[in-house]
């Protein structure tokens, strides 16, 4: 384990951060159990990338923007979207704080804990962060714009555009590329050829950084450090996360295209795992701690699906809300 003490944190620090793993997790878990039972229509999981999102969020400070993509449950759960809100967007409910039931599941938004909400192209997410950060710099804020992509998304136009213009300006923003060696049934090998995406950087004139996606520390570590570097006026950060894809693409995707060894392999490298027996092996946390936080988070997760799954659908009549302009032109 990485000398937490150096990074500032405590035991209490620990805690806090394997408690959000777990609940991110546990929410997850209950998604794939709702759809399919027939109760959701569509799943797209964070499995595996808990480490990645927590350690990233853990190191942000209110007031900072958030463009996330759509396997970020974890790290918009620690942000402030709570679970009966994941579940009101999963079920289409009218309470939806997202878009009212009108769009699709983990299109994360909430403009209460400043996260800006996602459209499905991929990377589009990177030029909304851009402009955060540009105005969060020319209103003086002590505050930076993050944006989270999957490594097919580093290969689109919008990540090329929005970096290079952060690059130039010096904003203070920090993209993420969550490297869990898929885009959709696509391999790594067959995305890109350089050896680390990290690279990238460089031709963006930004501090660019590779770090070990399933260790929420070190990922703590290159976030804090990339905040401070951009409120100091030294610019963006590029980081790469590597990490895993536990489950398929999504509810809807056979990952056939997978070994069952590589399948197997996941489960053996999980995060959430890892962390909970390094915090074990050091006796930061016991069983008794543990099966207290199982208990709570149940009770969390059972509440907010039986409270959405109550909650009113919209009206018929909200299908044309925010699509048409209502009312007298005159």
């Amino acid at each position: 384990m990485i000398d937490y003490k150096s990074l500032g944190l405590t035991e209490q620090d620990l805690k806090e951060i394997y408690k959000a793993m777990d609940l991110g997790r546990k929410i997850d878990e209950r998604l794939w159990l709702l759809n399919r039972a027939g109760k959701i229509p569509f799943v797209v999981s964070g499995q595996g990338q808990e480490a990645t999102q927590i350690g990233m969020a853990y190191a942000m400070k209110e007031g900072d923007i958030s463009a996330p993509y759509y396997r970020d449950l974890a790290f918009v759960t620690y942000m402030g979207i709570s679970a009966y809100h994941t579940f009101l967007a999963a079920f289409g409910k009218k309470e939806d704080i997202n878009s009212g039931g009108k769009q699709m599941p983990s299109h994360f938004s909430s403009r209460e804990h400043n996260i800006l909400s996602q459209s499905s192209p991929v990377a589009t997410q990177i030029p909304h962060a851009v402009g955060a950060a540009l105005a969060l710099k020319m209103d003086g804020k002590e505050n930076i714009a993050t944006a989270t992509v999957g490594e097919g998304s580093s290969n689109q136009g919008d990540f090329h555009e929005g970096l290079n213009f952060a690059g130039v300006h010096k904003l203070p923003m920090v993209c993420v590329i969550i490297n869990n060696k898929y885009a959709i049934s696509v391999p790594d090998s067959l995305q890109y050829a350089a050896t680390k995406l990290s690279d990238r950087a460089i031709g963006y004139g930004m501090f660019g950084e590779q770090v070990d996606g399933n260790d929420p520390l070190a990922v703590y570590k290159v976030m804090k450090e990339a905040r401070a570097r951009a409120l100091a006026g030294e610019g963006a950060t590029l980081i790469e996360a590597v990490t895993s894809r536990m489950t398929a693409h999504s509810s809807d995707d056979d990952d056939q295209y997978r070994t069952k060894e590589e399948r197997d392999n996941l489960k053996k490298a999980d995060c959430n795992e890892k962390f909970k027996n390094e915090l074990l092996a050091n006796e930061i946390i016991d069983e008794q701690w543990l099966q207290e936080i199982e208990q709570e988070h149940k009770e969390i997760i059972n509440q907010a699906t039986k409270a959405a799954e109550e909650a009113p659908y919209p009206d018929i009549e909200e299908a044309y809300t925010y699509v048409y302009e209502e009312g007298s032109l005159n």
